[in-house]
Order: structure tokens, then sequence, then C-alpha cells
């Protein structure tokens, strides 16, 4: 369950940091990649979230 938590914090962390690359990039395809990056990454978070819950739910 820890590492599932772990991995939770990095995509969030990862998610965020995509988010703030996509917000100071230039190019505006550089642009659009690093946003679809974080909005995919916060939809993975949001699963291992749920699989966490689900987790505690049936323990």
């Amino acid at each position: 369950m820890k590492d599932m938590q772990v991995q939770l914090e990095k995509l969030r962390t990862d998610a965020a940091e995509c988010a703030l690359i996509g917000d100071l990039a230039t190019d505006p395809k550089k642009r659009e990649l690093f946003t679809r990056l974080a909005d995919h990454l916060t939809v993975l978070a949001s699963e291992v979230e749920r699989a966490i819950a689900d987790s505690v739910k049936h323990n």
C-alpha cells in the first residue's frame, strides 16, 4: 500500500511539473504536449487514488 501512495505522489508531482512547463512554454506545440501530459498524468493519479481507496475498503 505504501508503494502505491509513493507512486500517487510521484504522479501528482510529475503532473504539476508538466503543467508548469506547459504554462511556461513559448512553442505552441510544446505547450500542447506538456498540457496533454499533465492531463494524462492527472488521470493516472486519479486511477491510483481510486485503487488505493478500493484496497482500503476491502481490507
